[in-house]
């Protein structure tokens, strides 16, 4: 029997999707594996017709799909974010494959909401996009043409989640205060850079990367909301000091 407790927690995200047949495929694809919260960030065309024709008898999950302006809104409350990525980047980033991502997702899900971002159809997640990531997911296709349908990246994550939810109860992890959620890792991160460049660690004409690098550090930290309450203080102090 499948743990909906888990599934009910993961939020599937389509990051401006241009067709809007694709969301109602990738409904379809969640619906047939236990998945149902379905959000949108500003999308080329919904809602549509062509959404609920091929979404099939998942219409429910289209209708039910909340459309938002930015990816931001679209996770703030999430305690874990996973974007999908098809390529290496410039400054790596933990890496996932589908069937590792569900059994973080088993072992975390009951406790927090947990995002998986799909981007644009033609260019993918941008950079920035994946920066607001843990961890990113890729599905080892064949390196001669790796070319996936979003509907189909979407069936394939969808899939090892549904797996993953029909094992064994994961042993709960004991920690004394939640994950700090996305919102709350982005207000820190506006909060270091500012910080950065008053003390003049950072220079905003040339930053090489080090927001990105460090974007990368915390973002393995997983930081808790003490952790966060407690970095955040360090950074108040050094302000008034200044």
């Amino acid at each position: 029997m499948a743990n909906d407790s888990m599934l009910a927690n993961i939020r599937i995200v389509l990051v401006n999707t241009s067709h809007p047949g694709n969301i109602g495929a990738a409904a379809r694809a969640m619906k047939t594996m236990g998945l149902s919260e379905l959000y949108l960030v500003a999308p080329a065309a919904f809602p549509h017709p062509k959404a609920q024709e091929m979404a099939s008898n998942a219409a429910d999950v289209v209708e039910g799909a909340i459309v938002v302006a930015s990816l931001d809104e679209a996770v703030h409350d999430c305690g874990l974010v996973i974007g999908t990525s098809t390529r290496s980047r410039k400054i790596p980033w933990p890496i996932l494959n589908p069937r590792e991502l569900a059994e973080k997702a088993r072992s975390e899900a009951d406790g927090m909401k947990i995002a998986i971002l799909f981007g644009q159809e033609q260019s993918g997640l941008t950079n920035d996009e994946l920066h607001r990531c843990h961890w990113h997911v890729q599905i080892p296709t064949n390196p001669n043409y790796s070319s996936l349908n979003i509907a189909a990246a979407v069936q394939v994550i969808a899939y090892e989640l549904r797996m993953a939810s029909l094992g064994s109860a994961p042993t709960p992890e004991e920690w004394d205060y939640e994950r700090a959620t996305a919102g709350q890792m982005e207000s820190f991160y506006e909060h270091l850079e500012r910080v950065l460049v008053e003390i003049e660690f950072l220079n905003p004409v040339a930053p090489r990367q080090l927001m990105t690098r460090l974007r990368r550090l915390f973002y393995r930290a997983r930081p808790d909301v003490m952790e966060m309450n407690i970095l955040r203080g360090i950074l108040g102090m050094i302000e008034k000091r200044k």
